[in-house]
């Protein structure tokens, strides 16, 4: 393990202007504090007297509303702090984007926060953390997102698999033979995760598999209005939905197209937002226990701080079973309005 004498050898100055820089005291200038901290970064120091003195975690939020009760970034942020206030850690909630990112090498910003561990929600794979993250020091969790071959490193989620089998499974009680997909473009881990599982949730079935089947786009609005008709031109009678937003939105576009949900077309969610009871018809989809992924985020840092390497841990993925889901009707016809 590196000392301050190695990190002062490097740089060439004093042992005390080393400490004062990663202790942050005011005489030391923001510059030479920036070479002290990445330098101790690049030797791999680590300083445990700033940390067992904060006993400080930080959450890092990016593109999720956490301050809002009930949403789903505010719902994981609680669990966490359920579990890691009562055991005597201050958790800082810190919104980060990719600017964010570009102006400080991870592992630098949480030396210089004195930070031991954090919990990351709402990165993507473009992220430039993500990258650094492959190799950082730093006990890390991550929601909806993993990392390989890195023991520093834990992620929790939900069970993509389980829950999107339980949707095809229940579709196929219903008569459903063919189910199409439409998500968020794949530059994330956990669209990837529910792409492929709606790909393995079909193969397992015996399902036909086809890329006419599936529609991908970023925009939400835009991608329903482009692909609900496309799809059902394709005879598709039921439509599995990579997020609830996507799915609710779907439900509006067919009312304005005149498309009846769900005799004419069933659709399921993923998440279950507190939103999915509410909408007419109400959303079958595939439930998150948000406050729960809180907790576990804790609990996989815990076991990281303890030299404890996991790898992932997912909860179970229940089918919450409503209205927007039916039997397919023999003899249906869509109305003319589904044309573009």
């Amino acid at each position: 393990m590196a000392t301050i004498n190695d990190i002062a050898a490097k740089l060439g100055i004093s042992k005390s202007t080393v400490s004062k820089g990663l202790n942050n005291a005011n005489d030391v200038s923001a510059e030479t504090r920036k070479k002290i901290l990445e330098t101790a970064v690049e030797l791999g120091y680590i300083n445990k007297r700033l940390q067992k003195k904060e006993k400080k975690l930080c959450i890092l939020i990016e593109n999720m509303d956490y301050n809002t009760p009930n949403q789903f970034g505010h719902d994981i942020v609680l669990g966490f702090k359920q579990m890691a206030e009562p055991e005597g850690w201050t958790v800082d909630i810190i919104p980060i984007n990719i600017d964010f990112q570009k102006m400080t090498p991870y592992d630098v910003f949480m030396m210089q926060g004195g930070y031991c561990a954090s919990f990351i929600l709402g990165m993507s794979l473009l992220d430039p953390w993500m990258q650094e993250l492959n190799v950082s020091g730093v006990p890390t969790v991550l929601y909806d997102n993993y990392v390989k071959n890195n023991p520093n490193i834990a992620s929790v989620g939900c069970d993509s698999q389980e829950g999107f089998e339980l949707a095809v499974k229940h579709l196929l009680k219903l008569g459903h033979k063919k189910i199409g997909l439409i998500s968020g473009p794949l530059d994330s881990y956990i669209l990837k995760a529910r792409y492929h599982a709606y790909i393995n949730a079909l193969s397992k079935y015996g399902l036909e598999i086809n890329e006419d089947y599936i529609g991908l786009g970023y925009y939400v609005a835009e991608s329903t209005r482009k692909y609900i008709p496309k799809l059902i031109g394709e005879g598709i009678t039921a439509i599995l939905f990579s997020h609830d937003v996507r799915a609710i939105s779907a439900i509006t576009e067919c009312k304005d197209r005149g498309i009846r949900i769900p005799e004419d077309l069933s659709i399921i969610g993923f998440d279950d937002l507190p939103m999915a009871s509410y909408v007419t018809p109400s959303l079958t989809t595939v439930r998150q226990d948000r406050t729960a992924l809180g907790k576990c985020g804790f609990y996989a840092l815990s076991c990281l701080l303890n030299q404890v390497t996991i790898g992932s841990i997912l909860l179970r993925a229940p089918l919450i079973v409503r209205g927007s889901t039916g039997p397919v009707l023999a003899g249906k016809s869509i109305p003319e309005s589904t044309t573009p």
